[in-house]
């Protein structure tokens, strides 16, 4: 799963864990082979599914004083089940 990342301000961050094929987004539970444009506030676009591997693009909360890393991170991919690495909410 490749995932890609948009920082927005906002007033909590974001907990995620993938499952295979779903996503757990605080606690929302996120098929991705039938998410839309409007199933999850915090997926960006319909997710794709190119060459066997998830696309997903990702709203990464952050507060005011947010690290670099946040407001500017990078993709990664995840090839295993559990919490995905999302870059700090904040530096406090």
């Amino acid at each position: 799963m490749l995932i890609t990342m948009t920082p927005m301000r906002h007033s909590g961050p974001l907990t995620a864990e993938r499952n295979d094929d779903t996503l757990i987004l605080n606690g929302e539970v996120v098929n991705l082979a039938t998410c839309g444009p409007d199933t999850s506030p915090w997926i960006v676009d319909t997710p794709q599914k190119i060459e066997g591997e998830w696309h997903v693009l990702l709203v990464v909360p952050h507060a005011a004083d947010a690290p670099e890393e946040t407001l500017y991170p990078e993709p990664f991919r995840v090839s295993g089940n559990g919490a995905l690495p999302l870059p700090p909410y904040s530096n406090g």
